[in-house]
């Protein structure tokens, strides 16, 4: 698999199963996105939790031109099923600093989007030199397959259009999780 289904992650994290695979009954699209970050995984999970208030892309695009906060907002590592998530999402189910699974329930995203589910991981990176904390943030989402010409363009793209928003998503959230991963060493250090 290539663009648009597949940014960012590598093969043996497109190969294993995440908690969304079980949302849909019969064949399903996949799309993965994946980035490489320089923070341990409890930080890194602590920023997605951040994606209960906003959506860390674009803010003008789907955050009615609000920032997103730069800083962690305090209890939103709180989490309980059924809590909305960027908006149009509702927490289906989570392991604390592992993942985050997500369904697109808001009314209006489902008609514009149609039914899908995703997956947030994050993982240490078993590639990263020994020592340093290094995490892969992961995103998978499913979608039911579509069986008629207009579901099969709106899955289209949709694929190239979430390639776009998660790529600014991941990167951002990314770069909080760097700088406060760095912010805690250097706090540790004049301690």
């Amino acid at each position: 698999m290539r663009l648009p289904q597949v940014w960012g992650a590598r093969p043996e994290e497109v190969a294993v199963e995440y908690p969304c695979d079980g949302y849909f009954t019969g064949r399903t699209t996949s799309l993965f996105r994946a980035v490489t970050v320089r923070a341990d995984v409890p930080t890194v999970f602590r920023w997605l939790c951040q994606l209960r208030v906003a959506p860390y892309s674009y803010d003008l695009v789907d955050n009615g031109g609000r920032r997103s906060p730069r800083e962690l907002t305090p209890g939103l590592e709180h989490l309980e099923i059924g809590q909305s998530f960027a908006r149009i999402f509702t927490l289906a189910d989570f392991t604390y600093d592992r993942d985050i699974t997500l369904v697109l329930t808001d009314r209006s995203g489902r008609r514009l989007f149609g039914e899908l589910a995703g997956t947030y991981a994050v993982r240490h990176d078993p590639h990263a030199p020994p020592g340093q904390d290094v995490s892969r943030l992961l995103v998978k989402l499913v979608l039911p397959e579509a069986r008629h010409p207009a579901a099969r363009l709106r899955q289209t793209l949709l694929s190239w259009g979430d390639l776009v928003m998660m790529r600014a998503e991941l990167l951002n959230l990314a770069r909080l999780a760097e700088q406060t991963a760095r912010s805690r060493t250097r706090a540790g250090a004049a301690g």
